[in-house]
């Protein structure tokens, strides 16, 4: 197998089966972590119910946000199999750093490096829909693909609470160095699938032309920017969802199940999604999926306003579970109307929406996470404003265009 493209067809289950793992691994660098939080704590003497423990997300997310904008034009000029096994070289050596890291420091050093490697699937998988697939089923692909991936956040905070039962926490980092080693065993399986012909120059002026046709064009600068503010409010989820259920409802022992099971509920209504979108439409389903986003954040902040910021568990466990699950859909199918205008630039194009979307919104989620002590309230209040502004540039957006451009042509 050389680095032209193969001309062998894949099913659609096969590519489903591996992009979705390979996007699984992103998550599982995060999931196992989260029940390993209070051994974190104490491993390397931060306070208790210390929100600077977060930051074993911040920098991975951070990693990733550092490396997609390299690995996009890298995929469009070399290919997408060279620059993936390239991105699990570095996946693997930051899961070894985080196992041996002797301080905190260091385990931020090799988060961010975990990060740095993750960016490779988190671009590449979307570029790789993009050069086999387009408009609605392509959108139907990636709500497959996500249904799939969203089985690792489903059984990730499980394994990592196993893991946690050897005694040796360090457990949840090493799991994703083994994993890693099957992703790049499969992605050299799996082939490549830039024709030759698609490649590009990886010149200054070609990328600037690629990053100013992706950010000037306004269905995809719109819908990338759309997810910036989705992002923004799923990542408080992530980064503060076990502080709160430990801290804030006094519940030790239950993060993992009420992790698995959002992340179960996501990963069915996204299937189901996926089964619908050529009735309803990638367009549409999107913006009722934002609608419910913003929705779900406003009964939130109702509930959290009238119930001095603690509202009962079950109604704050219901409520996060509508807005991951409505954001979780906004990102499948924004992701493919963002990308649809830019067949040529696919990998440039996600290495932006990358970009944008872990690096501003990681840092819109970290101005929310230091807020939350020992109510709710910053979450809802974090999560109102962001999907909020959020989904006004999604309707900005829908005024775009979806034809084809070509970054070349003035």
């Amino acid at each position: 197998m050389t680095a032209t493209a193969s001309t062998r067809v894949r099913s659609e289950a096969g590519v489903v089966a591996y992009l979705g793992f390979t996007s699984a691994l992103l998550a599982l660098g995060i999931d196992t972590a989260l029940p390993a939080f209070d051994e974190i704590r104490e491993e390397f003497s931060l306070a208790d119910g210390s929100g600077e423990v977060s930051l074993v997300v911040t920098a991975y997310f951070l990693g990733m946000a550092a490396g997609q904008l390299p690995m996009g034009p890298l995929s469009d000029r070399f290919g997408r199999r060279p620059v993936l096994l390239a991105s699990f070289a570095l996946y693997l050596i930051g899961a070894l750093g985080a196992t041996l890291a002797p301080s905190f420091g260091i385990l931020l050093g090799a988060r961010f490096l975990w990060g740095l490697g993750a960016a490779g699937p988190a671009v590449i998988g979307n570029a790789i829909a993009r050069d086999l697939y387009s408009g609605d089923q392509m959108a139907r692909v990636l709500s497959l693909t996500m249904a799939v991936f969203l089985i690792g956040p489903t059984i990730a905070p499980l394994l990592g609470e196993m893991l946690l039962l050897t005694g040796v926490w360090q457990a949840v980092f090493l799991v994703g160095f083994a994993l890693a080693l099957v992703g790049a065993a499969w992605t050299f399986r799996f082939g490549e699938t830039l024709p030759d012909d698609r490649r590009r120059p990886i010149d200054p002026p070609a990328v600037g032309r690629a990053i100013r046709t992706t950010m000037t064009n306004r269905a995809s600068a719109g819908y990338i920017l759309a997810m910036v503010f989705s992002y923004g409010a799923f990542f408080v989820f992530l980064g503060s969802s076990q502080p709160i259920v430990d801290e804030v409802y006094g519940r030790p022992g239950w993060f993992a199940a009420t992790f698995a099971c959002t992340s179960a509920i996501n990963g069915f209504c996204v299937w189901q999604a996926s089964r619908h979108v050529h009735r309803i439409g990638a367009a549409r389903l999107a913006l009722l999926a934002y609608g419910a986003n913003a929705g779900g954040f406003a009964v939130m902040l109702v509930a959290a306003l009238t119930s001095d910021g603690v509202p009962p568990f079950v109604v704050w466990a219901v409520l996060v579970t509508v807005t991951s699950t409505s954001s979780t859909l906004v990102s499948t199918t924004a992701i493919s109307l963002a990308l649809q205008p830019m067949e040529r630039i696919a990998g440039t194009a996600a290495a932006l929406r990358g970009t944008f979307t872990l690096g501003c919104g990681s840092l819109l989620a970290s101005l929310v996470d230091r807020q939350i002590v020992d109510t709710i309230t910053p979450m809802a209040v974090g999560g109102t404003i962001y999907c909020g502004v959020g989904l006004m540039l999604l309707l900005w957006a829908r005024g775009g265009s979806l034809e084809v451009v070509d970054p070349d042509v003035a």
